[in-house]
């Protein structure tokens, strides 16, 4: 089922009337609207293949290889899940990331599927450009340490590292707080899909709340923004029409026939015996 104008109308008439607010820092900024992930997928011809009257979204790739499920009354932690089916040159994989995790972010990861962002050699490079600290080679957390970045290897039998982010309230003495979100990443998962989710929660923008809007902790920051109504639904409407676009555009380019070398010349007939 393709995004259709109806379902666009209906993100603009909840924004349109509700005061943005600068939220900040992003890890804290809460969940926000969960349709700038689905919206986004949706617009690149993912379909919904759940039960439309059950509250668990479940959206399916055109190619089938990927399926991205949203369980809001999940038993676990894990509120959304996606996987890449195995194929013949690649293996599957797995990501899964919880409730409060900030829709923004969630979808700079999903948009990677759709728009193959810049190769970063070096995935920490835009955590430490965003300021946050790097504890070892393999960990950072953010500015107010509530947020962690982890690569980390899960046994002997397992050598390639898989990659863990935790949103947690403060601790005290040694102790790390509850937990408020994360986010999981196995040892398959692209690389440049992590490099997208880490470069989107690190980005120093602030994130566009409503007033009464779940925040992830109560020390998130929030400020009325400069941006009226209208521009936060002007921006994911032209985002997702970029996405629909790019999608359109991948989609001819792997049914266009192949061109036949510009110096070949006419065929002809096999000569007779």
């Amino acid at each position: 089922m393709p995004l259709n104008e109806r379902q666009l109308a209906t993100f603009a008439d909840k924004h349109a009337w509700q005061v943005p607010f600068d939220t900040s820092p992003r890890h804290l900024a809460g969940p926000g609207d969960a349709r700038h992930v689905t919206h986004g997928l949706a617009a690149a011809g993912w379909s919904a293949v759940s039960d439309p009257l059950s509250a668990e979204i479940v959206l399916r790739s055109p190619d089938r290889l990927h399926h991205l499920q949203f369980d809001p009354q999940s038993s676990t932690s894990a509120w959304w899940r996606l996987r890449a089916e195995p194929t013949d040159t690649e293996p599957g994989w797995y990501a899964e990331f919880g409730e409060l995790v900030p829709a923004e972010v969630l979808s700079g990861f999903t948009d990677a599927l759709i728009v193959t962002p810049p190769q970063h050699p070096d995935l920490w490079e835009p955590v430490t450009s965003a300021g946050w600290h790097r504890d070892s080679d393999d960990t950072a957390h953010s500015p107010d340490v509530m947020c962690r970045i982890e690569l980390r290897q899960l046994n002997e039998f397992i050598t390639r590292p898989s990659w863990h982010v935790e949103t947690r309230e403060p601790g005290y003495g040694g102790f790390r707080g509850p937990r408020i979100w994360h986010a999981y990443f196995d040892e398959h998962t692209p690389t440049h899909l992590v490099g997208s989710f880490l470069t989107a929660l690190a980005d120093r923008g602030p994130l566009q709340r409503g007033m009464y809007d779940r925040t992830g902790h109560y020390s998130a920051v929030q400020e009325p923004s400069p941006l009226r109504p209208q521009q936060v639904v002007d921006a994911h409407t032209a985002r997702i029409k970029a996405l629909r676009a790019r999608a359109r555009s991948t989609r001819r380019q792997q049914t266009k026939p192949a061109t036949p070398p510009a110096n070949a010349g006419p065929a002809h007939p096999a000569a007779r015996r």
